[in-house]
């Protein structure tokens, strides 16, 4: 499904070059699910903006399914991000006025699909949030918040999630119950790649990239530990 290939990325921070990857080769097959970790600075933001195409490579090559990235105009872009991927992100990023409901069509207004209260209303079942759709942001905890915004990423039925530290404004109660409905949604065929600077969230996944200083330093297949995949989403509160 991904494939990367001596994939480097360099900013100019005024008349300084950051090497903020540096030749990054990784292949993540469909149905996985992969915790890429590493310390502040360790590269592994700028490699999921550059998996999820909110960024291209300085050089190297990129190809999902087999379509080399780098040849895709903005518009084709645009359209791949918002029918591929669905992107969680540790702000939440929801319109403080609007209802659970309201945030999670706003994808489906983008894409111009109809029934959109339908499908919203669909999503916000499959994360155990049916009662709080009329519900607005500050009327939510924390992990309903980011419940919502996993709603959001799921309702154009994406077969890729990036999540860059979904859990990190989460209390542990609420961290478990995030990476319970990661772990079901996976189980479901969706392939989940997790961001993250916390061992305890990368080791519910199977599989664990640790990059330092813009290079991937450890590849290792892994087995939870603690497993928390088999909780139902109804009991998530």
């Amino acid at each position: 499904m991904i494939e990367i290939e001596s994939v480097t990325k360099t900013y100019q921070m005024g008349k300084v070059l950051v090497n903020a990857l540096r030749g990054v080769t990784v292949t993540i097959d469909e149905g996985e699910m992969v915790a890429i970790i590493g310390a502040s600075g360790s590269g592994k933001s700028t490699l999921m903006n550059i998996i999820g195409c909110l960024d291209k490579p300085t050089t190297g090559e990129y190809l999902l399914d087999g379509t080399d990235i780098n040849k895709l105009n903005d518009n084709q872009l645009a359209e791949l991000r918002n029918k591929t991927f669905g992107f969680v992100f540790q702000e939440y990023n929801l319109l403080p006025r609007a209802t659970a409901l309201s945030n999670v069509e706003l994808p489906l207004i983008y894409s111009n699909r109809r029934q959109r209260r339908k499908l919203a209303t669909e999503a916000l079942e499959r994360v155990g949030l049916a009662g709080r759709a009329n519900h607005k942001p500050t009327e939510l905890s924390g992990g309903e918040q980011q419940r919502v915004a996993i709603a959001r990423a799921l309702v154009n039925k994406p077969s890729l999630i990036l999540a860059d530290e979904p859990t990190g404004n989460l209390d542990s109660k609420a961290t478990e119950d995030i990476i319970s409905l990661f772990c079901q949604l996976n189980k479901e065929g969706i392939t989940v790649v997790l961001v993250t600077h916390e061992p305890d969230v990368a080791e519910q996944t199977r599989r664990i990239i640790r990059l330092m200083d813009g290079q991937i330093s450890s590849d290792e297949k892994n087995t939870p530990k603690t497993s928390v995949a088999n909780k139902p989403v109804e009991d998530l509160r």
